[in-house]
């Protein structure tokens, strides 16, 4: 071979192997984005935290909690619930199914079963057994979820070699995010127990890591005194300590500073009060530490998931209400409490190798009394009084107080039965009502449900009605309150609607696969299991309809 031949003929391997080199390179590069691979998802589900508490409090947060997950993260600051009813146990639900009642069947925390003709409890189940525990209430399991969970498809995609571990203080808050495949689900039983307990969907008896926490004495030591964590004169950004708008705590005159919990508890459920204070969110992240060590999580090459979920801060909006200092100071605690968690985190599974997503299951409405004082439209509404009209407008128009046999969540149930057997035409019926509801004071709009499951809407309230319409399991006639209208005493405030201060809620990203920034775009809650489905690389959750948030996760 001539010395010209071996140089031209060099030269085409060199271009040969470059290009093989170069393929190779972007295929390799290519393989990198398909996924990230964390060693631990953590979920955290703020109970009833409204967006607007990130913003009014975020002064006075510390660097390493909120600020941390804002700053370091992703902030999706117009983020909604697409659905109404906006409860616990639907919002659990929708986040980690990345879809809405319409297809989970978690319509409420309870609701009238038209088979049993009965109320239902959202993860009661009579076939399973209480672990820890000799009370019946922890008969529970996800088994009234009609779908599948991200929690799930992250269990199929690793062969069930990653864990999945529910902790919450409200057993629907640990065991429906948890999924159906779950290595165990938590919650906390209170009244004269103070301990965590489970069920026999997940286990015969709690592992010895649960057992010791339980005797470590460890909740007894927040029966202590609750005073403000700052000076109660700085908290500016809530109104006065003393008001009338405000429930508190039997044997207690006033809801106002400080609550000395060893004198109050006898009175208040004994450990169930420790539910209604931020110690409730501290017990919680104490368990979750245990957990971490005591199950190994983010330890090995298959990314585990903790789905967390604080409910103290629902327990205490209830009681104190959007205004209050109470409500205040629970946030500025909860903030030390969500770094004392990311600094745990840094150091057990590792900076860098974990990833967080932070949303909340509902907002609140102020309290309507407050907002009276105020001259802000609001009000309340009886549900015995309703009930009552309705049973007079029933007997008068159709001669039978039968035919309704619920009311609940604002929606009606009628006796199809009786109805049938009345030769009535069931639609008719159903119209009836709405004609006749839409009069009443304080309810703005009312659906039936011949108009949802025939009709299709694209937008406003209707969508959201739709959304949270179940076929089987939803009433016959739907309403709607006008804004800032309850049903409840004038005291404490609550949630459930599809107006902004009860849908609008953070969603925070932040760590592995997670972009740093932010977006004013809408997001909607049925998104979260979407995106953290496509950063893991699993299947998505099997009646998603939520779609990834590209600009958070990293391409």
């Amino acid at each position: 071979m001539t010395r010209k031949a071996f140089i031209f003929l060099s030269l085409i391997l060199f271009v040969v192997s470059s290009c093989t080199d170069n393929t190779r390179e972007t295929v390799r590069g290519n393989s990198t984005q398909l996924k990230s691979n964390p060693k631990l998802v953590v979920g955290i589900v703020v109970d009833q935290m409204r967006y607007d508490y990130l913003t009014r409090f975020y002064d006075r947060f510390g660097a390493g909690g909120f600020k941390r997950l804002i700053n370091q993260g992703f902030n999706c600051k117009n983020n909604h619930f697409n659905y109404i009813p906006t409860y616990t146990g639907p919002g659990h639900a929708s986040v980690y199914t990345g879809t809405t009642p319409k297809y989970h069947g978690i319509i409420s925390n309870n609701w009238y079963d038209k088979v049993l003709k009965d109320e239902v409890y959202c993860v009661s189940d009579e076939d399973i057994l209480p672990v820890g525990t000799d009370d019946d209430y922890s008969k529970n399991s996800p088994n009234r979820m009609m779908v599948n969970t991200l929690s799930d498809e992250l269990k199929l995609h690793t062969q069930q070699r990653g864990k999945v571990i529910g902790i919450a203080i409200k057993d629907r808050g640990a065991v429906l995010p948890a999924g159906f495949s779950a290595d165990a689900a938590y919650w906390f039983e209170g009244k004269d127990q103070g301990h965590w307990v489970s069920s026999s969907y997940y286990m015969d008896e709690l592992p010895d890591w649960v057992k010791s926490f339980n005797d470590s004495g460890k909740v007894d030591s927040y029966m202590t005194v609750w005073d403000t964590l700052e000076d109660i004169d700085s908290y500016s950004e809530s109104g006065p300590d003393l008001n009338d708008f405000e429930v508190g705590f039997s044997g207690k005159e006033t809801a106002s500073f400080p609550y000395d919990l060893a004198s109050l508890r006898k009175q208040n459920g004994n450990y169930d009060l420790i539910k209604t204070t931020p110690f409730g969110n501290s017990i919680t992240i104490d368990f979750a530490l245990a957990a971490l060590e005591g199950e190994a999580l983010g330890t090995d090459d298959f990314t585990d998931l903790l789905a967390l979920s604080f409910s103290s801060t629902d327990y205490i909006g209830h009681n104190f209400g959007v205004n209050a200092k109470e409500t205040q100071d629970t946030y500025l605690r909860l903030d030390a409490e969500i770094s004392r968690l990311l600094d745990a985190l840094d150091q057990r599974v590792g900076p860098g190798e974990y990833t967080v997503f932070l949303t909340s299951d509902h907002g609140a409405v102020h309290v309507p009394a407050f907002l009276e004082s105020n001259n802000i439209t609001s009000g309340y509404l009886s549900m015995r009084d309703l009930r009552t009209r309705l049973n007079e407008f029933m007997t008068r128009t159709y001669k039978t107080d039968e035919l309704i046999e619920s009311v609940g969540n604002f929606q009606i149930f009628l006796n199809h039965q009786k109805i049938k057997a009345l030769g009535l035409d069931l639609t008719q019926v159903q119209e009836a009502l709405v004609n006749e509801v839409i009069n009443y004071e304080h309810i703005d709009k009312a659906y039936s449900a011949s108009t949802l499951h025939t009709n299709y809407f694209g937008d406003g309230v209707e969508r959201m009605l739709q959304l949270g319409y179940h076929q089987k399991r939803s009433g016959d006639v739907l309403m709607v309150l006008n804004s800032a209208v309850i049903s409840r005493g004038r005291k404490g405030t609550t949630h459930g609607s599809g107006y902004s201060y009860d849908t609008h809620v953070p969603l925070l990203f932040y760590g592995k696969g997670i972009n740093k920034g932010s977006t004013v775009e809408r997001t909607e809650i049925t998104d979260i299991a979407a995106t953290i489905s496509a950063m893991l690389g699993v299947s998505f959750p099997n009646a998603t309809i939520g779609e990834p948030i590209s600009k958070a996760i990293s391409e």
